[in-house]
């Protein structure tokens, strides 16, 4: 007969296990929702065990908000190969996988939370942010981008995070349909700056020269005919 003990954690992998659980909790529920209490018990320890991780609450919500954030910057990168319209579609199915395991949790995130305005998660906010500009710009092989490229990219940056949300709320609107059309909007703001800007034509050509009929971006052309017909 043997009798089962329970394994000592060491402190950082506590913290790792304590955030962990936060996040499961935090994609159930909204981070104002949950307790410290709730944690400790899902974590199997006590509440003062939790303390002696984590100051409090706002300390282990900004850790767990870190890892979400470093999950969902990684959500951008994508190998440079094949079409661009095929690679940003298959980057917001990853985006949207995330949304959508981690609704409460996206929404601290993007909104601030019970740390909103804090400079902890506004920081980590434009880290995500800028993780997905870095990663467009390498998609379009543009190593010092026109102004206009800039306004684009992070125009189109804020469109998704704001779809997101709004899907969010009710998902009215069919995921799948949201990625394909944020691929789509992303065309639609080049090729406005491009009407603009002799670097944006170029750039836009030099996209669209790769673009099968099939894809995303013919998709697009597809619609616009028939919607101009």
């Amino acid at each position: 007969m043997t009798t089962g003990v329970r394994r000592r954690m060491g402190v950082d992998e506590r913290r790792q296990q304590l955030i962990g659980v936060a996040l499961e909790l935090f994609s159930r529920r909204s981070p104002d929702d949950v307790s410290i209490d709730e944690i400790a018990s899902a974590a199997g320890i006590s509440r003062p065990l939790v303390y002696h991780y984590f100051p409090g609450k706002l300390s282990l919500y900004e850790a767990a908000l870190k890892r979400a954030s470093e999950d969902l910057a990684g959500r951008f990168s994508e190998p440079r190969q094949g079409p661009l319209g095929a690679r940003l579609l298959r980057v917001m199915r990853r985006y949207f996988d995330f949304v959508d395991d981690h609704g409460p949790g996206f929404s601290a995130l993007m909104r601030g939370g019970p740390a909103v305005g804090s400079s902890t998660t506004n920081a980590l906010i434009d880290s995500v942010r800028q993780a997905a500009y870095v990663q467009i710009l390498s998609h379009l092989g543009v190593d010092d981008p026109p102004a206009r490229l800039e306004l684009v990219i992070r125009s189109w940056i804020s469109l998704a995070e704001s779809t997101a949300l709004i899907w969010l709320d009710g998902r009215r609107i069919p995921r799948g349909e949201l990625e394909v059309q944020l691929v789509h909007d992303f065309a639609a703001l080049a090729a406005v700056s491009a009407a603009y800007d002799e670097e944006m034509t170029a750039l836009l050509r030099r996209i669209l020269r790769d673009e099968p009929s099939d894809g995303p971006f013919g998709d697009l052309a597809v619609r616009l005919v028939a919607l101009a017909s």
